[in-house]
């Protein structure tokens, strides 16, 4: 305590401050308890690919993939899984083996569990990833729960499938940092064991395709929807508690969570998997020349790996789905993220610039930063602080039971960082006090000053 007395003032009384020290006060607590929770680190942060795969083993029981996950509708189900690459226990467990090495990076340190970590729900819970030489990304890591049912994968959508989506990272420079597949394909193709597994798994000698394939289809098995959420929608009224339940009749009128973020048996990820500007960074970004600087970069080089980088590890990465479509009334656009184990799995947001769900709320109440490419459903909402709190409250009741403790655990951790992130926040817009363009306005007046 007596250290973070002395790190307020320090920062001071600012909104700048505020806002800094709320950050700060996020992951530091978040860091002490994994400490004292003794749980061996890598190079990165991440739990140790040891300590995952037995943190895994208490979370996935073995089960029969030939039947559609509980909950789901077998034939909803069957048409998420490739023709190519039907889930079978050989290609799972190889991907299983492949999505925790880090053999598949060029300085041997990252695995795709380094930014999808077993303990942190499947995420790595930092503003933006980290990948090879400690470089550092432009997006936040999106969790991979439940990414078997997304119709698109990225946050702006520029994968079409797992399997496709699943051999990016490893050869961007930034991430995992292979020159290019064959690289990756010669780093595992001497071990007996892969020798063994690719051949029982798809008949064929160790390849770059099918290294995306196995990752995939072990990613298709993450399937974790069995919430309090997900009782009371079938009938147990008593599953969530009496303010989660007015969150969620706020969620389906008031704050109009349900415009983008469908949520009900039919659809229960949270998402309409479209793309939306929020205006989450638009204050800071002149989409304009951004995106004619895209256009020319990807006119030089159209190759999907070009536009992976600039999406990854430039400014451009706040353009979102234009980079994909070049659609000018895409710029700033980014899929609607799922909602289901949206508790444990913070910061929020493309460019991890929302620390808590409180904070997100904040951002939607006050209609989002305005910017000429703002969604239209975007506007203020009039929440106030109790129904703000109804709100989250009913979002932390999406997070499936086995992680039960780290939801607690973050509803906590983010109720108290939201308490120092939050108190400089102005809700003059929110309440329609002050439009949007005053703000905008006055500051011009002052740089005529």
């Amino acid at each position: 305590m007596k250290r973070r007395r002395t790190l307020r003032r320090m920062i001071g009384r600012t909104a700048l401050g505020a806002g800094l020290l709320g950050a700060f006060l996020w992951y530091w607590p978040a860091a002490q308890a994994e400490d004292a929770a003794g749980i061996p680190r890598g190079p990165h942060g991440e739990a140790t690919m040891e300590y995952q795969l037995q943190a895994f083993a208490k979370l996935m029981p073995k089960v029969d993939w030939d039947y559609a996950p509980a909950g789901l509708d077998p034939v909803i189900w069957a048409a998420f899984i490739p023709e190519d690459n039907a889930l079978t226990p050989q290609r799972v467990a190889l991907g299983k083996k492949l999505y925790f090495d880090t053999r598949l990076s060029a300085d041997g340190t990252v695995s795709c569990a380094t930014c999808h970590d077993v303990t942190r729900g499947f995420t790595d819970q930092l503003k933006t990833s980290e990948g090879i030489k400690k470089q550092l990304g432009q997006r936040n890591a999106p969790t991979v729960l439940n990414a078997a049912l997304l119709q698109t994968l990225f946050l702006d959508g520029r994968s079409p499938t797992l399997d496709h989506q699943a051999k990016q990272p490893i050869i961007n420079r930034i991430e995992m940092g292979m020159p290019d597949g064959d690289a990756a394909v010669k780093a595992i193709a001497g071990d007996p064991e892969y020798q063994k597994a690719f051949k029982e798994a798809y008949g064929r000698e160790v390849n770059y395709d099918d290294i995306g394939r196995a990752i995939g289809a072990f990613e298709r098995t993450l399937v974790f929807m069995d919430s309090p959420f997900q009782r009371f929608l079938t009938g147990d009224a008593n599953a969530i508690s009496a303010e989660a339940r007015a969150g969620w009749d706020l969620f389906n009128g008031k704050a109009r969570c349900v415009t983008c973020h469908h949520m009900n048996l039919s659809n229960p990820l949270g998402t309409d998997n479209r793309f939306h500007n929020i205006g989450v960074s638009a204050r800071h970004q002149d989409f304009e020349t951004l995106g004619r600087r895209a256009l020319k970069a990807l006119k030089e080089d159209p190759s999907e790996k070009k536009l992976d980088e600039l999406a990854l590890s430039t400014e451009m990465s706040e353009l979102g789905r234009f980079m994909v479509t070049k659609n000018r009334s895409d710029m700033g656009s980014f899929r609607t993220s799922m909602l289901l184990n949206v508790g444990i799995t913070p910061p929020y947001m493309h460019d991890g610039s929302l620390p808590t769900l409180w904070d997100v709320m904040d951002h939607y109440n006050k209609g989002g930063e305005a910017n000429p490419f703002l969604d239209g459903g975007m506007e203020p909402l009039a929440l106030t602080d109790e129904e703000i709190d109804q709100v989250v409250a009913f979002l932390f009741t999406l997070t499936d039971d086995r992680f039960a403790s780290e939801n607690a655990r973050q509803f906590e951790a983010q109720k108290a960082a939201a308490k120092v992130s939050r108190a400089f926040r102005d809700d003059d817009l929110a309440f329609r006090k002050k439009l949007a363009f005053e703000d905008r306005i006055a500051g011009n007046k002052g740089t005529q000053k």
